[in-house]
This record gives C-alpha cells, sequence and structure tokens, in this order.
C-alpha cells in the first residue's frame, strides 16, 4: 500500500526501491476515482501522468532522485496554462480552450521532473470565497459535504486535503489558497506578491493575484516554492533584485526568540467565531509562555479593507477580462446579433456567470468620470495607508498572528445569494494581498462542529523564508 507523509521520505522510498513513481500515480487516481463526488478535479491526465511516471521510473539510477521534484505528483487550478491541455478558468466563456504555452511556475515543476495529474475545480476566474461559482459545480468539503472548502481554490485545497495528489497550487488575489486551506485543514501558502511569476497565470487582479501553494506539511511547501519562485522575464512586476534562495534549511526546534503582534480589532471583532477566538489567544498565550515578545496592535482602517479589496479587484477585472469578447477569446453566440455592440453583449451575457457580471459592472462603475475619484482613488489611498501602516507594523515585530477566517466552513448555498456575507468572509485574508506581503495558513485546531481551523501568520515583504521556518516551528510544536 503507498503512503505519503513528506517529499522526502518519498524520494528516499524511491531510492530504497519501497515504491515506484508508477505505483504513487496508480495510488492517486485510485483516491481520485473514490471522490469524484467531491468535484474536485475538472479534468484528470491519467493516461500521461502514468506514462511520466514510467519514464522516471525507468530513467531514475539507484542514488537518490536528483531533481527537486522527481515523481511529486501535483495538481494545477484550472486558471494556471498548461501547454496543450485546457484551462477554463471554470468559466463558459473559456470552454474548451486548450493553451498554447506552459505557465513559468509550471515549466518550473516539469524541470525539477514533477508529474502533473490534473486541473482543478475553482470560482469562476477566481472570484468567489466558496467555490460554487464554477461552470463545473460547486466543490464539496471532504469532511462534511455539506460544506463549502472555502475559494476560489477550492478544488486545489480538496484535492490535497482528501489525499489526491501530494502537492497543489492555487491562485491568491485575496485570500483564495489561505481561506480554503484553513477550512480543509492543510498549509496554505501565499509568498510575497512578485516572488513567483504571474506569466501563465489567467488574470483577475493583476496587481492583487499570486500563485500560491498548498501542502500537508511546511517543508513541502518550501521545496515547492524554492522550485517556482525563480526570476522570470516574462514577468515585469517580478521582484528582479531579490537573491535566488537555497533551499530551506528547516529546524523544528530553534531557541531564538521573536516579537509576534496581533491585531486587536480582529480579535474583537464582532463576526469571530468565540472558539476561534479562545483557540488562537490560548496560542498567543502560549508563545508568550515559551519566551516570544507578544505585542498588541492597534490597527483604526480594519473597516476600511475590504471595501477599498474590492474596488481595487473589480476595477482590474473589469479590464483583465474585457478581452474575452468572443473574437479574441471567448464563447460565440449562436443567436443573431443586430450589431457588433449586441455581439458583444450576447457572448458575455451567455459566457460569463453571475458573479463575475457583478464585478465587472462594479469596475466599471468604479471607474467610470463621475466616481472614478470618490470610489477608485479612495481606495488607492486605503492601499497606501495599508503600505504604510504594515511597513511600520513589521519595523516592529517580525511575525503578525491572526485568524484565517471569521468561521470555520460554512453551509452550501448559505451565503450564495447574499454577495456582501460572502464579501465579508474574506475580511482577514485581504490585507496580505493589498499591502503584497506573504502570509500563511496553519492548520492546528478542530472546532466543536468537528470542522478544522487554523491561524494566519503574516511577514514583512520578502520575508517568505523566515515566515515559513517560524511556521514550522509552531506547527511542530502543536504535535508534540
Amino acid at each position: 500500500m503507498f503512503l505519503f507523509s513528506d517529499i522526502q521520505q518519498y524520494h528516499r522510498d524511491l531510492t530504497d526501491r519501497k515504491t515506484s513513481c508508477v505505483e504513487a500515480v496508480e495510488h492517486y487516481l485510485s483516491v481520485i476515482a473514490k471522490n469524484e463526488h467531491l468535484n474536485a478535479f475538472v479534468e484528470v491526465y491519467a493516461k500521461e501522468a502514468l506514462e511520466r511516471a514510467k519514464l522516471l521510473d525507468e530513467n531514475r539510477n539507484q542514488d537518490l532522485p536528483k531533481a527537486k521534484l522527481h515523481g511529486v505528483v501535483i495538481a494545477l487550478k484550472d486558471v494556471i496554462c498548461y501547454k496543450d491541455h485546457k484551462v477554463t478558468a471554470a468559466s463558459k466563456i473559456l470552454k474548451d480552450f486548450t493553451s498554447l504555452f506552459n505557465a513559468s511556475a509550471v515549466q518550473y515543476l516539469i524541470d525539477e521532473e514533477a508529474i502533473i495529474i490534473g486541473s482543478c475545480n475553482c470560482d469562476e476566474f477566481a472570484m468567489g470565497s466558496s467555490n460554487e461559482n464554477s461552470s463545473y459545480g460547486s466543490v464539496k468539503h471532504p469532511i462534511d459535504n455539506s460544506k463549502v472548502p472555502g475559494g476560489s481554490s477550492g478544488g486545489s485545497a480538496v484535492a490535497l486535503s482528501a489525499g489526491m495528489c501530494m502537492v497543489s497550487l492555487g491562485s491568491d488575489t485575496g485570500g483564495s489558497v489561505r481561506q480554503p486551506a484553513d477550512f480543509c485543514g492543510i498549509f496554505g501558502f501565499k509568498p510575497t506578491y512578485g516572488r513567483i511569476s504571474r506569466y501563465g497565470l489567467i488574470a483577475y487582479a493583476s496587481s492583487f493575484d499570486q500563485i500560491g501553494i498548498f501542502g500537508t506539511n511546511v517543508t513541502d511547501v518550501g521545496v515547492v516554492f524554492n522550485v517556482i519562485s525563480r526570476t522570470d522575464d516574462y514577468d515585469s512586476t517580478m521582484i528582479q533584485d531579490h537573491t535566488e534562495s537555497n533551499p530551506i534549511q528547516f529546524q523544528e526546534k530553534t531557541e531564538k526568540k521573536f516579537r509576534i503582534g496581533y491585531i486587536k480589532e480582529i480579535m474583537e471583532h464582532p463576526l469571530l467565531d468565540q472558539e476561534i477566538k479562545i483557540a488562537i489567544s490560548k496560542k498567543l498565550d502560549s508563545l508568550k509562555e515559551d519566551g516570544h515578545q507578544i505585542t498588541p496592535i492597534d490597527f483604526d482602517l480594519i473597516d476600511y479593507i475590504v471595501p477599498a479589496y474590492y474596488v481595487l479587484t473589480a476595477a482590474e477585472a473589469s479590464s483583465n477580462l474585457s478581452r474575452f469578447d468572443g473574437i479574441r477569446f471567448g464563447h460565440q453566440s449562436t443567436s443573431p446579433a443586430s450589431n457588433l455592440n449586441n455581439f458583444y453583449i450576447k457572448n458575455r451575457s451567455e459566457g460569463f456567470g453571475k458573479e463575475v457580471k457583478r464585478r465587472i459592472m462594479l469596475g466599471n462603475f468604479v471607474l467610470s468620470s463621475g466616481y472614478y475619484d470618490a470610489y477608485y482613488t479612495k481606495a488607492q489611498q486605503v492601499r497606501k495607508m495599508l503600505t504604510e501602516k504594515t511597513e511600520k507594523i513589521f519595523s516592529e515585530c517580525d511575525f503578525m498572528l491572526i485568524p484565517v477566517s471569521p468561521t470555520t466552513a460554512f453551509n452550501l448555498n448559505e451565503k450564495k445569494k447574499d454577495p456582501v456575507a460572502m464579501y465579508l468572509a474574506d475580511i482577514f485574508t485581504v490585507f496580505a494581498n493589498l499591502t503584497g506581503i506573504p502570509s500563511i495558513a496553519v492548520p492546528m485546531f478542530q472546532h466543536s462542529n468537528g470542522l478544522p481551523f487554523g491561524l494566519q501568520l503574516l511577514a514583512a515583504k520578502e520575508h517568505d523564508e523566515a515566515l515559513l521556518q517560524f511556521s514550522n516551528q509552531i506547527s511542530n510544536q502543536q504535535k508534540i
């Protein structure tokens, strides 16, 4: 029977001939088949995954695999381009569209001999917090099928949580990796904006989007991050002067003590579930007892975070999605159109889902001449204030610790008819995207309702490796 604990152990088992890449792929294909009801995958690359596994087995010598991701089975969110494979952003407007190239992150995975096993369901164009806004239907929570898995990368989170792959990739525009990771009880990492190339990632909001990583442990997240965080000339927004990082050296125990801040307004927020509040408060007390410096932070901008985020992302989305008009890209209506404008309207009305239409219209509204200064300019000013506030916080703290989500996974259809309630589910995660800092969801606790939840750690820009190391440290402490 095939068992997976982490990439390092898997590579040792391959070297000792206790397992093979083919056995690994066959195992995951069987788990995918058993969990088809969860609707996590939109396409499974069974034949080619097995062929690649067989080739890797044949070419591998008796030494430890040289490639960092040799035989590692990885799933991709359906917004990340994989050459000669469909990429649809879970939208009817891109139905059957085939990618002509690899996203840079995917190419780096392939170069290190990873096996791509399939494409995962998501909210349409990554717009959602529950994975209910998909042309392929809703993804279900792996523990309780009546609950949502979180979004927009719900399929990627469920694929990993239910044991259908070793690692998965998602995208995080406002919490779309961290929130589903929290709901599903796994690690979800959003790097510093500009650390992973966005080339080949279908854009939602270009100044917010970042490819993120799901893992069952921090060391695997670190290995994948090291592989895909290479500089890339195809993405001008990447941090060009960042030194290529060596593999992260994780230490289970360290005597170093850190300055950890928490935001008082978040811990006292009326939306925060009491059990989550108590668990995180106890964790802060435990860290203090362990010798870390715990500092409360006053944050008077908390009520402006979600409105600023949705104004700016909707504005960018309305621009990015304008290319999907049925001529350059996208669905073409079969019903007759009286003129070109009517032709565009039919294509986009039939192709886009309700939530995507809502955000496009909101984006056009805040960018219109009469409202630009009142909404878009004000939101940019809030973003600048948040960035300045964040820089000040991290001049006094090494890390911030806050909840990931106000609640555990909620019921399917519970918030679908109330977009404001759905948007507020992102209240604790969008902050990291507005300011471009790295953040990770760390699974730690179980609620009395039986569902998992964890905590969110944040660090200053480009302190991704330090954030992963500290996340590994406190998650190992939790196991003891």
